[in-house]
């Protein structure tokens, strides 16, 4: 696998997906696609059938993630470099890591922004998706938070991620300034539909947003998921596996944890067994070679982490995910965040933070 390219140039649509490209791409002989399911969230999610020629071989389908069509929402997303750090982590991270997350046949970036991801489809492979109207129960959280606790110790070291993932040395670009503007809009347009303690948050980082993303980072540095939520991961049996890796990042392990406790674990079950779960994600981070944390000062890492989730959900609002596929999911996301920061008193906890 690739995953910087100059040429040729990386599809954009499906029309692009010929079965020459498709070919060359899976090192086989492809002699016709289509189109099985399309979805258009934050970029263009496809299932793709194909066919090859007598005496070739290779998967019956693929799922394919490419950039969106919206110009603005195609300009915002190539200039994050998501698409670029997924390609990065499926061609140099995810062959040798324990996670359960999809094969990758094919993975590139360019320059650009433009990317390709062809991969497993796990719809075929019977796995189970949530909408945002079920949560991960505690025994699968359980049993994730162990992964992610491997996953987290072995790249602790920072010679362990140089040695696998240089580009991790560069860090992403900071925009709390522009994510604070944006929230800003949707706190006044929005707030007749919004909880007290979702404002609270959003004013108290818009207030103090560059502060506030310094702590949510802040601790013992590994590589993390960055965006654990119920729409980022899958249930494969009782295992649950990670999907869009365009937000991982060195931070903070915490991170990954407390965000997959509240946007990915079912609310009730948080409620109920979050102390021993980070409790557990603990112990597991220690015996597979992390850092020793407390868990007094994990728990109080968790409280102000859970802010977060209003700067991972506000977005929801804007007009390109405020429509089609990514609306559902997006109001469940937000129920989680609301559920989460009355929970745990967010909004106190960072006040305290931030002085």
């Amino acid at each position: 696998m690739r995953h910087t390219l100059a040429v040729p140039a990386l599809p954009v649509e499906m029309s692009d997906l010929s079965p020459e490209w498709l070919s060359d791409a899976l090192g086989t002989t492809v002699t016709g696609a289509e189109v099985l399911d399309r979805a258009v969230a934050t970029n263009q999610r496809l299932r793709i059938g194909l066919e090859y020629a007598q005496g070739a071989g290779g998967p019956a389908s693929l799922f394919v993630k490419l950039l969106p069509l919206d110009p603005a929402h195609r300009q915002m997303i190539g200039a994050s470099g998501m698409g670029a750090r997924e390609a990065q982590f499926y061609a140099d991270v995810a062959p040798g890591v324990e996670l359960r997350v999809p094969r990758a046949y094919w993975a590139a970036a360019a320059d650009d922004g433009t990317f390709a991801l062809l991969l497993e489809d796990l719809a075929a492979a019977g796995c189970s998706f949530s909408d945002g109207s079920w949560g991960v129960a505690s025994d699968a959280a359980a049993r994730a938070l162990e992964d992610l606790a491997r996953f987290h110790g072995r790249f602790h070291d920072p010679a362990a991620r140089q040695a696998v993932a240089p580009w991790l040395a560069v860090p992403p670009a900071r925009r709390s300034g522009a994510t604070a503007l944006l929230l800003r809009k949707v706190l006044d347009e929005h707030a007749d539909v919004l909880t007290p303690a979702y404002i609270d948050a959003g004013e108290l980082y818009i207030a103090h947003h560059d502060q506030i993303d310094e702590l949510w980072h802040a601790g013992p540095q590994t590589y993390i998921h960055g965006d654990p939520h119920i729409g980022n991961v899958f249930l494969d049996g009782g295992r649950v596996g990670f999907l869009d890796w365009g937000l991982s990042r060195v931070s903070t392990p915490l991170r990954d944890v407390s965000y997959f406790l509240t946007m990915t674990v079912e609310p009730a079950d948080r409620r109920r067994d979050e102390r021993d779960l980070i409790r557990l994600y603990l112990g597991a981070l220690r015996a597979s070679g992390g850092p020793e944390i407390a868990f007094d000062d994990a728990w109080s890492v968790h409280r102000v982490q859970a802010g977060y989730t209003v700067v991972a959900t506000f977005l929801a609002f804007m007009p390109t995910y405020a429509t089609g596929d990514g609306q559902g999911l997006g109001a469940a996301l937000r129920r989680r965040s609301e559920f989460a920061l009355d929970d745990l008193d967010a909004v106190d906890a960072m006040r305290a933070a931030v002085g």
